[in-house]
């Protein structure tokens, strides 16, 4: 079945607010068999959203709006569909009666203006919604469905995974399962990897194969369709052994899977610590690592080394080398990883020093880093030269360090 995601309001064409709606959606559907191909995003206008829905009955056996079914003049979305199905509406007393309890239940008289969205247009089943007011409505059109969810994710989330999806599910039995599996690689780039699977790729059916670079990282993503779950597994372990005969080496984790955590098993694997020293990241590492259950096993404790000062008072960092060499370079970022580690008395000392801009300092580029791991034995230290914006770069600046911290666990043990 050909899906079209319809995502309303003014608001998200502004740039106000993300559209996680269309992404959760999206997600979604697919994972059950339905074939979402087309993705619009229109304002609160009656012609052009009229146009846009238009459209979408044109190319899709399934239309899912989201938003415009609140009590206000702006939310026109059922009125709309209503409008190119032919469609008369009713108030729906049960309907209504939910969202009168609805404020009841707050302490606060329904607004009379609640109203309008208990008018249910002729013909629709109603979802109804227990997390806010608005209900869903699924209309049957000459073939076509329009399925009406409301804006805000939390009553969008809730009344798809206990209405939407069960009843999509029953309807369209036999049309088959969507399954997707990702390979997380690092160390290497997007150009290399699609040079080394380029047969692959060109004779790709199903499953199909798909690249793309995500903050220093490489994602392949295996996508195939079948008539069950046990079948498009089947199909996805054949598709991974041969992806893995090309790429193993790099591949670190499977679907959901993260460096963080990837540190995380390897520390645990080996019985060792680690700690951080930061500077421009600003403790994102630190907080990456936290983001892993059961990280308080290994991560002993991080600085926030934000200026020379705290470089040298906590970290003892010379004041020599901050004067001589700056605070962005190779020997402080060592000095900095030498001293969390004994601060800390960890395994693994970790710092990072750099600029994340948006302007040079010190005479030091924009992008510019040293990050450096400290052992009991010796320091590593590598440059790294970013070139994104400040908030991203902070980002792959701490995957970065905690890349090299796994590639130096690892050759650590095979010297062992």
């Amino acid at each position: 079945m050909k899906v079209e995601i319809v995502t309303t309001g003014t608001e998200l064409l502004l740039g106000e607010i993300l559209n996680t709606n269309a992404q959760y959606l999206s997600r979604k559907l697919n994972s059950i068999g339905f074939d979402v191909l087309y993705h619009t995003t229109v304002g609160d206008n009656p012609q052009r959203m009229q146009a846009v829905l238009e459209q979408a009955r044109e190319r899709a056996d399934i239309i899912i709006t989201s938003g415009g079914l609140g009590p206000t003049r702006g939310d026109i979305t059922k009125e709309t569909v209503m409008a190119i199905t032919h469609t008369d509406s009713y108030l729906d007393l049960d309907t209504w009666g939910r969202i009168d309890a609805y404020f009841r239940k707050k302490g606060i008289p329904c607004p009379a203006n609640n109203e309008k969205q208990a008018y249910v247009p002729i013909g629709a089943e109603v979802l109804q919604n227990e997390v806010g007011t608005a209900p869903g409505l699924w209309l049957d059109y000459n073939g076509k469905i329009f399925i009406m969810l409301p804006g805000p994710p939390s009553e969008l989330m809730d009344m798809c995974e206990k209405q939407l999806f069960p009843r999509l599910l029953q309807r369209f039995a036999d049309h088959g399962i969507i399954l997707s599996r990702t390979l997380h690689l690092r160390g290497v780039g997007e150009s290399r990897v699609a040079e080394i699977l380029d047969d692959v790729i060109m004779h790709q059916s199903n499953p199909t194969i798909a690249l793309y670079a995500r903050y220093g990282e490489i994602l392949i993503r295996m996508t195939a369709k079948a008539a069950d779950d046990q079948a498009a597994a089947k199909l996805l372990d054949t598709c991974e052994a041969q992806v893995r005969d090309y790429v193993d080496e790099y591949v670190y984790g499977v679907d959901d899977a993260s460096l963080a955590a990837c540190l995380g098993q390897e520390l645990l694997a080996q019985g060792k610590t680690i700690a951080f020293a930061e500077s421009c990241s600003g403790g994102l590492a630190s907080s990456l690592v936290t983001d892993v259950p059961g990280s308080s096993e290994y991560l002993l404790g991080s600085v926030v080394s934000y200026t020379n000062k705290i470089k040298n008072k906590l970290l003892n960092v010379q004041q020599e080398t901050l004067d001589r060499y700056g605070a962005v370079s190779r020997e402080t970022a060592c000095e900095m990883a030498i001293g969390v580690r004994r601060v800390m008395g960890s395994d693994l000392g970790v710092s990072i020093t750099g600029n994340a801009g948006p302007s040079a300092s010190e005479g030091k580029p924009v992008g510019l880093v040293y990050i450096a791991v400290a052992t009991e034995d010796v320091v590593y230290c590598q440059e790294h030269r970013f070139t994104s914006t400040r908030t991203e770069n902070k980002l792959r600046i701490a995957l970065a360090a905690i890349s090299m911290a796994i590639d130096k666990l690892k050759e650590e043990k095979k010297q062992a």
